[in-house]
């Protein structure tokens, strides 16, 4: 038609442009975009000039370390869980081809565990024996005391649970700790700034100590609240507790070192839009923001078991201390041995307020907030090329959101609080009910 309308001194008709729904428009320019990418690459140019991921290479372990601050500033926490045995990972030499942080059955970090392990063990079993035997034996005593001896059970319970829950997950605890350390010197080699974490070194160095303490305040509190809770009992309740209280410190610790990383990376990127060009640099930057996304899914990830764990012992010890308390109030008033079991509860609910709570934070700071920067960038002022890199980050935000997830059982976020509550407060309602009703039968046969 367009040949016949020149041949004959006509004007051709104009091509009716397609109309395109946006998937259409997104598929055509990436189409566009790699034609580009293969003509760059044809003609023989630098891989530099194409906005494509670099190809991994094998980093210098001695720059690794140099960079790794986190490790530096975390140290002393990973410790503590190779002397406690709760995870024996360890440092690799400084090889190439061998990753920072490694996990081996071998390691004489596994065999001191076991060791550690056995003793606790044999500690837990002496109390439990004397727990049940009480809990079995005197089924005459008051309510507020099997209440004890039932929460305290569930707790030398979790003992038992240390091998398949944390050491079976120790080569995914090396990953992510390794993809720390990858992400600081990668980070440090793009924007030519390392990741600073003001105050974690003293931050870490509180909460290990702190853990411990709260520990033994906790232990020492009960013993003197129950007259039947003997002084050794204690010895086996000490590194129990003290484990769930550095497992929480963890959590706090990344989740607030997710957040400082984040907010490095949008301060970079602030920057690198202000100069010429940026749009190669936005492309290594939406690699460390995949990165960053990926780092926080794998600390669900190693951790599952453990945490999931943890989210089972807060969710029933806090219902049966709480129905205990109110139950025992009811029948004989408050007493001193009440407010044991009120400490239990918001003992169990502190800890998990703090791993909702940091995770809401840590995935806002690296999810909604960066977000928020990068849509405050004016793109009138930018070429297309950065315009399109930009765009590109949102969708990679869109399509891998910074969630915090126990391997997919669970989100950890403020709406678990919510939900726990709710539970709770249904269970107890209904076990209050059955007391309730037991109360007025009991009162009908006496009358």
């Amino acid at each position: 038609m367009s040949f016949w309308a020149v041949s004959r001194g006509l004007t051709p008709p104009s091509k009716v442009v397609p109309m395109l729904n946006p998937n259409q428009r997104q598929f055509l320019e990436d189409e566009v975009r790699y034609r580009e990418k293969l003509k760059l690459m044809a003609r023989g140019d630098a891989m530099e000039e194409v906005y494509v991921r670099k190809q991994e290479t094998v980093d210098d372990p001695l720059e690794l370390d140099k960079h790794d601050s986190f490790y530096q500033t975390t140290k002393s926490l990973l410790v503590l869980f190779q002397i406690m045995g709760v995870m024996p990972i360890h440092r690799n030499p400084p090889e190439k081809n061998l990753p920072r942080t490694g996990y081996s059955w071998g390691s004489k970090q596994v065999m001191w565990a076991i060791f550690i392990y056995s003793c606790q063990t044999t500690i837990v079993v002496l109390v439990l024996r004397e727990r049940v035997k009480k809990f079995v034996t005197s089924p005459d005593k008051r309510f507020d005391e099997a209440i004890y001896n039932v929460i305290f059970i569930s707790l030398l319970f979790t003992n038992f649970l240390l091998p398949v829950a944390s050491w079976r997950h120790g080569p995914q605890v090396a990953i992510f700790k390794n993809m720390w350390t990858n992400y600081q010197y990668k980070f440090f080699k793009t924007t030519g700034s390392p990741i600073v974490f003001p105050n974690l070194y003293p931050l870490t160095w509180s909460l290990c100590v702190f853990s411990w303490l709260l520990s033994i305040a906790i232990n020492l509190s009960q013993y003197f609240l129950q007259p039947d809770f003997r002084l050794w009992y204690t010895f086996a309740y000490y590194p129990i507790i003290a484990m769930l209280n550095c497992f929480c410190s963890l959590w706090y610790i990344n989740c607030n070192a997710f957040g400082t990383a984040s907010r490095a990376l949008s301060d970079a990127l602030q920057t690198t839009i202000r100069g010429e060009k940026p749009a190669q640099k936005l492309t290594e930057y939406r690699h460390l923001w995949v990165d960053l996304s990926h780092m926080m899914q794998q600390l669900g990830r190693a951790y599952s078991n453990m945490y999931g764990m943890y989210c089972l012992v807060i969710f029933f010890t806090t219902i049966i201390a709480t129905y205990g308390s109110i139950s025992e109030i009811i029948d004989h008033g408050a007493t001193y041995k009440e407010v044991g079991l009120f400490v239990i509860v918001f003992y169990c609910m502190g800890l998990l307020y703090i791993i909702c709570n940091e995770a809401h934070y840590a995935s806002r700071k690296v999810g909604l907030d960066f977000q928020t920067k990068l849509l405050n960038i004016n793109l009138t002022a930018v070429d297309a090329a950065t315009q399109k890199e930009v765009e590109m980050l949102l969708v990679a935000i869109n399509k891998n959101p910074p969630i915090m997830n126990l391997d997919g059982y669970a989100n950890i976020n403020r709406e678990l609080i919510t939900t726990n509550i709710s539970f709770m407060a249904t269970y107890l309602v209904v076990l209050l009910q059955f007391k309730i009703t037991e109360q007025r039968r009991i009162g009908q046969q006496q009358a």
